[in-house]
């Protein structure tokens, strides 16, 4: 196929994408960005993040997690349908799927057919809950998982109603996990030449993110709170807060006590640095109020980007709460490249992210902008897999491709 470029980690390596919104789709983004082809499976209605926000049929989340994939419809529900991606299916090294347990048994494509058709090829699967368990059935999306993973629980004011984190992060976990299992079971493909199915839960991906929190459960038990606030999620630093400035707010931490002793520098406060309140990690999380009181009495006198600029400039842990705006246009993610401008087909100019994954000695491969609903059925089926146009046609008028 077009588009491969040796240089590229994953140069060579087909991926058939049948994943929908977030978890799956960021994996599969992860691989075409280091070189991956990627087509991207879809029924004739489109995957389900198509056809959300006000934006048309292409909206911002979408183009983000499927730039450098090529479209194509199948109709799965056929017999025919079934026999195409099992065509593809020979051909590929890489197949993704992230619908409920049990969806692609049904279908008649499940992994164990699969890998009769091409014992090479690395099946990642992804769902809420895994395929074996208690939980297995129940519907996941990522507030229900937030709900059962404990994020919501841990995240908020102890006096107040737990709230969900506004990032969608319990679907990215587990496409990052997807990711580097499938990496993992390709790897062993090249000693072994043989695939494997490879699993990742969105409830065990993100278990391991309440660290801090977990860990102060197991020191401190019933006693300890369930939300922190922003303070530490283990109340094991301090200042770990977010602070107000004169037109916003900033985040500051202080995990050591050389930490600390800038900050004082920074404040014109030397003259604490004896204080028994403030002299150890240990002292200063037994008298939080006090530390944050000291903190915000000089935070609030100054503009967040000049408090910020001080404190990084003696290496305190320091930042700007930075709205939307702000984090698009980041200087330092444009300079890297991994913020790019795009003029997009539906969406016009905007910002898209390339893979946070950098291979060093290899350009970052250009983005190529997410394609209309079934743009590449010509080229796949046609091109890749040989069918002629009059197949083609056929294919279109029994509903097997649209």
């Amino acid at each position: 196929m077009s588009g491969i470029q040796p240089h590229q980690p994953l140069a060579g390596i087909t991926v058939l994408d049948l994943s929908h919104v977030y978890n799956g789709p960021y994996a599969t983004f992860l691989m075409a960005m280091a070189g991956a082809e990627v087509i991207k499976i879809e029924p004739f209605e489109g995957e389900h993040l198509r056809s959300r926000g006000d934006m048309g049929g292409a909206a911002l989340p979408f183009a983000m997690l499927n730039s450098n994939k090529k479209p194509v419809t199948l109709n799965l529900k056929s017999e025919q349908g079934r026999a195409l991606l099992k065509e593809m299916v020979q051909r590929a090294d890489i197949l993704v799927e992230n619908f409920a347990p049990g969806v692609m048994d049904r279908l008649g494509v499940g992994a164990a057919v699969l890998h009769e058709v091409n014992p090479r090829l690395v099946y990642g699967s992804s769902s809420g809950y895994g395929k074996e368990g208690p939980y297995r059935d129940y519907p996941a999306m990522d507030l229900v998982m937030q709900a059962m993973c404990g994020v919501i629980e841990c995240t908020g004011y102890p006096d107040q109603p737990p709230v969900k984190a506004g990032a969608a992060m319990c679907d990215f976990m587990a496409g990052i996990h997807l990711y580097g299992a499938i990496m993992t079971a390709l790897f062993e493909r090249e000693r072994t030449g043989k695939g494997r199915t490879v699993e990742v839960s969105m409830q065990e991906a993100t278990y391991a993110s309440l660290a801090s929190n977990l860990g102060m459960f197991h020191a401190r038990g019933a006693a300890a709170p369930s939300r922190t606030g922003n303070r530490h999620g283990g109340l094991g630093i301090s200042p770990y807060n977010v602070y107000p400035t004169t037109d916003g707010y900033v985040v500051l931490n202080a995990p050591g006590d050389h930490h600390f002793r800038a900050i004082l520098e920074v404040m014109g406060r030397s003259d604490l640095k004896d204080d028994p309140r403030f002299t150890s990690r240990s002292t200063r999380v037994a008298n939080f109020n006090d530390v944050d009181t000291l903190i915000e009495s000089w935070t609030s006198t100054l503009p967040k980007h000049e408090v910020a600029k001080r404190m990084q400039a003696a290496k305190v842990p320091c930042a700007p709460v930075r709205g939307l705006a702000e984090v698009m246009a980041d200087e330092n993610m444009h300079a890297r490249g991994s913020l790019q401008w795009i003029d997009h087909p539906e969406l016009g100019k905007v910002v898209l992210p390339h893979s946070p994954l950098i291979f060093e000695g290899s350009e970052r491969r250009p983005i190529e902008p997410s394609l209309p609903l079934g743009e590449m059925n010509d080229e796949i089926y046609g091109t890749w897999l040989g069918h002629s146009p009059e197949e083609l046609r056929a294919m279109r008028e029994q509903g097997i491709i649209s």
